[in-house]
């Protein structure tokens, strides 16, 4: 017969005896057990100890059992059990008080409701980023100037093909009557006050080209009539004035010439007819000649724009960050180069309002010249050619490219191929710096040119003429 391993036979013995430990409630300690110093804190932060757990806390030299019967032997400052933990609790010096649990009995507190609340109190609440409630400078600058930004709807009625079959023959006019008896063109663009007390809007030219009404939205969702005070194509710059309004609000002018590349840019307007529209950009560049973009009729350098502008938001104003106007928009990039927008400096707009608002037109100087640009380096390169029409002075300037019929230019006695270097004694290297110094030269006063025409420099006095109107 097989005799049973000792421990095996102790292990037998030693499971029954701690079931009926358990059962009498009698005090244990496994070798596991530790002493805690009595310097830690009575409570941890935030562990939600329930007053009735405090209050029923042992007595020094209690021996606390803790979870599945870990017990620890604990004075009056070691750390009350957390709540919901099932605890075994036996006085070892002093009978149990009135109403407590008898010796060795197994207690699960509730959780007290109030004691709860102030451990969900006591957690610190998530401060709200700095600057969160504060609105942008966008906004700021926005408020200044929205007021003033209206919507111009318009009107015109086409003109009839003159060689509209229906018109043309007698009978069939007779049987149909007119083909486009009330046909009308609608636009729309945007617009800026700018003369508050006068009701004047400044806007584009091409906006208000040849119509015969114009209807003004303001900011509140009013709408009113207005009429063309006068444009200028040249500078595509137009005023309108609001009939029967009072309590405008004008919008703040700023300095076009103090601005730099990177400056902030906002547009505003209504671009497909959607009102209050506001976009974010820089200054990409400036005195952008406009001729580059393929507008000879045109005398503009301009502020060109990230900020997107759409079709609608021409006459709108472009405004800094500072809440002023700083341009009126007028083009936009489309297809290769989509994104590019440009807007005219609001130095020369305020000038030509001033001049429209009196009921005058704006005069603009006229010499009469086609011009290209010539540097040193393209000027070598022609000559060298041996095929080359003429041989070019070899220097930067402003090259005339033709000369027009009874023009001052003729009748001072410029030539194609000659090489205007200055004007009035400023140095000029591009066409578009000679045509600033001719802008502000005076219709009919003399206007000194340097040009060089072969190897010679010629001193030539013109007088500038008014640019003829088109048409």
């Amino acid at each position: 017969m097989r005799r049973p391993l000792p421990g095996v036979a102790a292990e037998r013995l030693w499971l029954p005896l701690l079931l009926l430990l358990v059962l009498l409630g009698l005090p244990w300690q496994p070798a596991c057990a530790a002493t805690l110093p009595s310097s830690l804190p009575t409570s941890l932060p935030g562990a939600g100890v329930a007053p009735a757990l405090q209050a029923a806390r042992p007595a020094a030299g209690a021996a606390v059992g803790v979870g599945v019967g870990v017990g620890v032997s604990a004075d009056a400052g070691s750390p009350a059990p957390a709540s919901g933990v099932a605890t075994t609790t036996t006085a070892a010096a002093s009978p149990p008080a009135a109403g407590a649990s008898p010796p060795g009995a197994v207690r699960t507190p509730t959780p007290d409701p109030d004691s709860a609340a102030l451990a969900r109190s006591s957690l610190p609440m998530a401060a709200a980023p700095a600057g969160l409630a504060n609105h942008s400078f966008v906004t700021q600058a926005v408020r200044r100037v929205a007021p003033a930004v209206v919507r111009l709807d318009t009107e015109r009625k086409l003109g009839r093909d003159p060689f509209d079959p229906l018109m043309l023959d007698p009978l069939l006019r007779e049987l149909f009557g007119d083909p486009s008896p009330g046909l009308r063109e609608r636009g729309q663009g945007s617009g800026v006050v700018i003369d508050a007390d006068r009701g004047l809007v400044l806007t584009n030219a091409h906006v208000i080209d040849q119509v015969d009404q114009v209807s003004v939205t303001l900011a509140d969702g009013s709408q009113l009539d207005g009429s063309v005070v006068g444009a200028d194509p040249v500078t595509d710059l137009a005023l309108v004035r609001i009939q029967g309004r009072s309590g405008l609000r004008a919008a703040p002018l700023g300095d076009s010439e103090a601005l730099e590349v990177g400056d902030w840019a906002i547009a505003l307007g209504s671009p497909y007819g959607l009102e209050r529209t506001v976009t974010l950009g820089i200054v990409s560049s400036l005195h952008r000649d406009i001729n580059s973009l393929g507008f000879a009729d045109k005398r503009l350098d301009l502020i060109q724009t990230d900020a997107a502008i759409n079709p609608g938001n021409s006459g709108g104003p472009l405004i800094n960050a500072a809440g002023e106007v700083i341009g009126i928009n007028t083009l936009v990039r489309s297809g290769p180069g989509a994104g590019l927008g440009f807007a005219i400096p609001i130095n020369l707009a305020r000038r030509v309002a001033g001049q429209l608002a009196t009921g005058g037109t704006v005069v603009h100087p006229y010499l009469g010249l086609q011009l290209v640009p010539l540097t040193a380096r393209v000027a070598r390169e022609n000559n060298r050619d041996p095929a080359a029409l003429l041989q070019l002075p070899e220097q930067d300037g402003a090259l005339v490219q033709r000369v027009v019929e009874g023009s001052p230019a003729e009748t001072a006695g410029l030539r194609r191929g000659d090489l205007v270097v200055a004007v009035a004694d400023q140095r000029v290297r591009t066409p578009s710096a000679l045509l600033q110094q001719v802008e502000q030269a005076q219709v009919g006063q003399p206007l000194a040119l340097t040009v060089v025409r072969g190897q010679r420099e010629l001193r030539l006095a013109i007088r500038p003429a008014a640019m003829p109107q088109a048409g």
